[in-house]
C-alpha cells in the first residue's frame, strides 16, 4: 500500500455521550477502532488492526471531526479537548464538547438519542502484513498506524481511493504469484527432462 495515501476506516461502535457532574461538561466517548476485528473491504478481501498499532502515534497533533470535515472540528488532543488512549481492546477516545459550538452540541444530542453511533479514523499505514489464504481470500493486518484524525460519522464509508489502491495491490500480487507458479512449473518440466535423459544415459 502506498504510504502517502491517506486511509479512512469506519466501524459500528458504541460511542455514547457522558456528562461530568462536577462541572456539567459534555463528552462524546467510545472506541474509534478495535483490534483483531476483520473488516471486509470487498468480497474476499479483509483488513484488521493489530494490537499496539496506535502506540507510537498518539503524540501526533490529532483532531476530532464531524464526518471527516476539516471545517467541523470537535476537539484536538494538543488543546486538551480530545483525549485518546490505546488499551488492550483498541483506540478509545473522549471529545469535550464546546457548549458554544452549535454543530458540536447538535451532534452531542444526536449521539445521545442514538441517531448517530458510528465513527471512523483517518491515517497513513506505516507497517502492515499481508496474508494470501489458500481459499483465495486475502487479509491485511495493520501493524503500525500514523493517525491524523478521528471522526464521528453519520454514514461510515471507505474512500474509493483507499479501496482502489488495495485492489491494485491485490491484482499485482496475484499476477506475481501466477508468474512464480509458471516459473516453478517450467523448472519441474526441465528437471523432469534432465531425469529422463539421465536414465537414458545410464
Amino acid at each position: 500500500m502506498e504510504r502517502t495515501v491517506k486511509q479512512t476506516r469506519s466501524l459500528q461502535t458504541n460511542i455514547k455521550t457522558a456528562r461530568a457532574e462536577q462541572d456539567n461538561e459534555m463528552y462524546i466517548e467510545g472506541y474509534f477502532a478495535v483490534y483483531n476485528s476483520e473488516t471486509e473491504l470487498w468480497p474476499g478481501a479483509y483488513e484488521e488492526i493489530a494490537p499496539g498499532a496506535f502506540n507510537e502515534t498518539l503524540s501526533n497533533d490529532i483532531r476530532a471531526l464531524i464526518n471527516h470535515d476539516t471545517a467541523l472540528v470537535l476537539g484536538r488532543n494538543k488543546a486538551g479537548t480530545l483525549e485518546l488512549k490505546a488499551d488492550s481492546r483498541g483506540l478509545w477516545g473522549r471529545i469535550k464538547i464546546n457548549p458554544n459550538d452549535t454543530d458540536a452540541v447538535n451532534l452531542y444530542e444526536r449521539v445521545k438519542r442514538g441517531d448517530v453511533d458510528q465513527c471512523s479514523i483517518g491515517f497513513n499505514i506505516l507497517e502492515e502484513e499481508v496474508e494470501f489464504r489458500e481459499d483465495g481470500t486475502v487479509k491485511w493486518t495493520l501493524k503500525k498506524i500514523d493517525l491524523h484524525e478521528v471522526s464521528v460519522v453519520t454514514f461510515p464509508a471507505y474512500e474509493a481511493t483507499s479501496v482502489q489502491a488495495r485492489m491494485q495491490e491485490y491484482e499485482q500480487h496475484k499476477k506475481r504469484r501466477l508468474e512464480q507458479r509458471k516459473m516453478k512449473l517450467k523448472e519441474r518440466v526441465r528437471n523432469g527432462f534432465k531425469t529422463a535423459n539421465d536414465r537414458k544415459e545410464n
